[in-house]
Order: structure tokens, then sequence, then C-alpha cells
């Protein structure tokens, strides 16, 4: 499959208790100690998860908008942003590098108001 969506996350403004809640729900266990965009996720709030097929994570804070969304593997994430607004989507974040990471991330929303992301190499 060429794109293949390649990382999820729950956001939310409780980012523990969201982890407290999918870990006993799905037996899942968290890594905070990697960085991500502060766009993304409160610093030390984000906890990775490695699920069987698709990696992801659970964090948020103060001031992040509660969500769900999946990340889609691109090439170039800027090139894809600006394809999904010609297409009627609309940019909502991004693109922003991870810190410390070779990875660069956007979110945008779908005609209908979904949210997606993109995430590719720096």
């Amino acid at each position: 499959m060429a794109n293949p969506v390649v990382h999820f996350e729950i956001i939310g403004t409780d980012p523990a208790r969201l982890r407290g809640y999918y870990g006993e729900l799905f037996g899942w266990d968290y890594d905070t100690s990697g960085p991500v965009s502060d766009q993304v996720s409160e610093a030390g709030n984000y906890g990775f998860v490695e699920t069987e097929t698709i990696p992801g994570g659970v964090g948020g804070g103060a001031g992040h908008e509660s969500h769900v969304v999946f990340y889609v593997g691109v090439p170039d994430v800027a090139a894809a942003l600006a394809e999904a607004e010609r297409l009627g989507g609309t940019r909502r974040m991004g693109p922003d590098r991870a810190p410390g990471r070779d990875l660069v991330v956007a979110h945008f929303s779908d005609p209908e108001g979904n949210l997606i992301g993109l995430a590719g190499p720096a």
C-alpha cells in the first residue's frame, strides 16, 4: 500500500487519565520519555504505545483540544499538506519537526471536517 497509516494519537486535556483509561481497557503500556512537538502535547505528558500493528500515543494537556487522529506516512509532509488544501482540506497544524527526531508532522481537516495527520522524514 502506498502511503500507509503509520501512527495514531488520542489527545485530551487530562492525558494521564486517558492513558490510565486506555491502559486498563486495552492493556497498553506507555513510554513518556520521548520528545514530541509542543503543538501535539505538553512535554513529558505524551505516552508512546506500541501495538502489534500501528504505533501510537496518548497525550495532550491544558490548552490541547481533545481529538483522535491517525497519521498517513508520506515522503514530503509539506507537499502532501499543500495537496490536501488544494483538494478542499484545511490546514490545522504544521508542518512541524518533532524535537530531536528526523520526523515532520502536520494536521489537516478533510472537506467534512475530519482531522487527519501526516508524518514523514525531516
